[in-house]
């Protein structure tokens, strides 16, 4: 498996997959290449105030998304993974209504997308997943929680008590570490004692794997057999993707003042997980070129679909800001109410 290291020559691991289900990911991976794309564009136009871009990682994610069954799990993101939501059938229109900060969490069904309102919390959504995995378990039910997070956040207590809660009950939990070798601007060696994510499981009594995070069909397999696991009832799983953000961490940083940007390129160049899909789809033979140039062609019109379709979604009505705050309002609220109505009408 290539390192952090080392961006030389990969591939991506196909056979084990149906061919429908390759073509699918594939389709899922351009799709998020280009409306990442397209939501770059649209910050630097002024629509969006701030964008984290997902390029490189799309393997990672839309192999986790596809691994699980949306009938019946449940997933919980950070505020990185626009190409998980797109593979697990949310409303992207909505989804991507939070990067325009049209609304917090996003337009989206939650509940009925059995997707969680984007978390901007590092290592937020890690208790939330298992909260809600314990609760799954507690009510009979065979769903499983995909805890989503990074390599930087594995180091809040949030993530490292998560962990020993879901450890000691067994909760129902696949924690989903995308190690991409960045935490904002400190590196792994930094910030990860021990060099592995995966290698802090046994201390929770789990199993810890590492994978090729931009081999497609090997995060596949080790989200599935987690997934898997813990419907059968034997506990959580810690999967750590290795990757690399070839992006800045957001539009708002400059990641040249902290790293070699020659590295990215390399990443960009070599282990594209994009390129290394497409080249194990066509010598699989799941796939020619005319039909994988269809695919793209169709995934840029979805994209753009989606670009038109944020870039002129209504704002919602300001009195929204006081309408989910409490199940039942207060006093307090109905005066902050009153006061935002006075000065509305001025």
């Amino acid at each position: 498996m290539p390192t952090h290291e080392s961006a030389g020559q990969g591939s991506a691991t196909v056979d084990h997959l149906a061919p429908d289900l390759a073509r699918t990911m594939y389709r899922h991976m351009r799709t998020a290449r280009d409306l990442d794309t397209e939501a770059v564009a649209l910050q630097r136009q002024g629509v969006f105030p701030a964008y984290v871009s997902v390029r490189g990682q799309e393997a990672a994610q839309v192999a986790a998304a596809t691994a699980l069954d949306p009938s019946r799990d449940f997933v919980f993101p950070t505020y990185r993974e626009m190409a998980v939501a797109l593979a697990y059938g949310v409303e992207m229109v909505g989804y991507m209504a939070t990067h325009r900060a049209l609304w917090h969490g996003g337009l989206y069904d939650a509940m009925e997308s059995r997707f969680g309102a984007i978390n901007a919390v590092v290592g937020g959504p890690v208790p939330h997943a298992v909260g809600w995995a314990v609760g799954e378990r507690l009510r009979g039910g065979e769903g499983v929680a995909l805890a989503c997070f990074g390599d930087g956040a594995s180091s809040e207590g949030d993530v490292h008590e998560a962990m020993n809660f879901a450890g000691v009950y067994g909760a129902p939990v696949v924690f989903f570490c995308q190690n991409n070798r960045w935490a904002l601007s400190v590196p792994n060696e930094r910030q990860v004692a021990g060099g592995s994510v995966a290698a802090r499981a046994a201390g929770y009594g789990m199993p810890g794997v590492a994978v090729d995070g931009n081999d497609a069909g090997a995060v596949h397999r080790a989200v599935s057999e987690a997934a898997e696991r813990a419907r059968r009832g034997e506990g959580p799983t810690l999967v750590e993707a290795l990757t690399y953000r070839v992006e800045p961490h957001s539009t708002s940083d400059d990641s040249a003042r902290y790293r070699d940007e020659a590295e990215a390129e390399r990443w960009r160049r070599h282990r594209d997980p994009v390129d290394l899909m497409r080249r194990a789809l066509i010598e699989a033979g799941y796939a020619g070129e005319a039909e994988l140039d269809r695919i793209d062609a169709e995934a840029r019109a979805r994209a753009e679909e989606i670009r038109d379709g944020v870039s002129t979604a209504p704002e919602p009505d300001g009195s929204e800001l006081f309408t989910h705050v409490y199940r039942e309002t207060t006093q307090e609220l109905a005066r902050q109410r009153r006061i935002w109505q006075e000065e509305v009408r001025l």
